[in-house]
Order: structure tokens, then sequence, then C-alpha cells
């Protein structure tokens, strides 16, 4: 009897031990699978963080180059404007009116 009780104290210990290092084993294996979809996840948003940069990089240089071109026709214009061009635009005006008033006109007789 004496022999008996203390091998089923090891067994028992050996089954408890048994059934928690299982239940380890078992969080382990979660824990890598967490761990596993985190890693793509980050990886996914670091690939999407480098397309918007490049995007964000290529809109830039667009919109620097639109401003420059907006910047060169604002001085086209101010120089139309101040020079001695001024009479051109004014024959200009007078055309259009002259156009405008000759289609009345000619909307008015039918």
């Amino acid at each position: 009897i004496g022999d008996g009780a203390p091998a089923a104290n090891y067994g028992y210990a050996k089954s408890g031990y048994s059934v928690y290092e299982e239940e380890n084993e078992r969080l382990t294996e979660s824990l890598r699978t967490k761990v596993s979809a985190i890693k793509s996840l980050s990886i996914e948003i670091g690939t999407e963080v480098k397309n918007q940069n490049k995007m964000l990089s290529e809109m830039e240089s667009d919109f620097e180059s639109a401003g420059g071109l907006l910047g060169a026709t604002m001085g086209r214009l101010k120089s139309l404007s101040r020079g001695s061009q001024t009479k051109l635009l004014g024959y200009m005006m007078l055309f259009a009116f002259f156009v405008f008033f000759v289609l009345y006109w000619v909307i008015k007789l039918r």
C-alpha cells in the first residue's frame, strides 16, 4: 500500500502537468496565429503607405507644374494689362460688341 500511494500521486501530478502543458501549447499556438496575422497586416499597411507616399509625391509634382503654368499665365495677363496692348484689348472688346449687335439684329429680323 505504501508503494502504491506515491505512484498514484506521481501519476496524478504528471497528469496535471500534462494538462497545463497542453493548455500552454494551445495558448502558444493561438498567440503564434495572432502574431502572424498582425505581421501580415503590418506588412500590408507598410506597402499601402509606400504606395500613398508615391502618389502624394506625384501629385506634388503635378501641382508644382500647374502652379508654374498658372504663375506664367498670370504674369502674361499682368503685362498685357499694363503694357501698350490695352488698345488691342479695347479693340477686341469693341469688335465683340459689334458682333453681338450684328447677331442680335440678324435674329431680330427673322
